[in-house]
Order: C-alpha cells, then structure tokens, then sequence
C-alpha cells in the first residue's frame, strides 16, 4: 500500500519506493529518546494505544547491532526497507522489506540492521519514551 502524497503518487507511477516516513509521523513530540533505542544510529518515533501498547517506527542510518533483551510484551514488527536479522537463541531469522515476525513476551532477542534499513514494530505495552524537552 503507498501513501497519498504527491511524492507518492509520482513515485508509485514511477514505481519508485519511498526512502522515508511522511513526514506527519516524524512529529518532533513524538522522537523516541536515545536511552529508549536498542540499537545505535537509529532514530524512532512512536505512538501511544488507549490500552498502552505503542507503535514505533524507526529508521537505521548505519548498520548496527542490537543486544538481547526481552519484553513483558509481546512484539511485531514488519520491515518495511532493507533488511532485520532478528536473533533468537543463536538463530539468525532475515526479515526483509515486506515481511514480519511476531515476538512473543519474555523471547530474548537481538539483532542486526542493516544501514538504510526501515521498520515498524508493534508493542503490547509501553516500549519507547519520548525525547524530553
């Protein structure tokens, strides 16, 4: 599905994928603060559900790794550009643009990213905190 945006309607007529998020879901009140990040280069932003999940969206300027950790929540998350190589006890899973994969709460998991590289997770609970100002 591509965005209704001028840019977008010419890029899709053109056939050529968007390199970013519109800009409405890179308000500056919703950045996601470095503490909050698992990976270094990355910068986020999210949103917050009525019942407390969040949806986080980030963007990868250089390729990195994440460290094991695990929520109290489950997690999905889909790539949307590039390429995610969740880590799950020593298994290596690539999750590439257009695929996703379900986290269930308390699975450790890690990863690599590679630079360029766009995600969109889902949280059922609360993940991320917000720049503070």
């Amino acid at each position: 599905m591509r965005a209704i945006t001028a840019d977008a309607r010419i890029a899709a007529e053109e056939d050529i994928p968007m390199d970013d998020f519109p800009r409405f879901m890179k308000c500056a009140e919703n950045r996601i603060a470095t503490s909050s990040q698992a990976t270094p280069g990355v910068e986020g932003y999210v949103f917050d559900g009525a019942d407390g999940s969040q949806m986080a969206f980030w963007t990868c300027s250089e390729t990195a790794s994440s460290a094991p950790h695990a929520h109290e929540y489950d997690e999905y998350m889909i790539v949307v550009q590039g390429c995610y190589t969740l880590i799950i006890e020593g298994r290596r899973i690539p999750i590439k643009a257009g695929e996703e994969y379900f986290i269930p709460k308390g699975v450790s998991h890690g990863g690599e990213v590679v630079a360029g590289t766009r995600t969109i997770h889902a949280f059922g609970g609360r993940r991320a905190e917000r720049v503070r100002k």
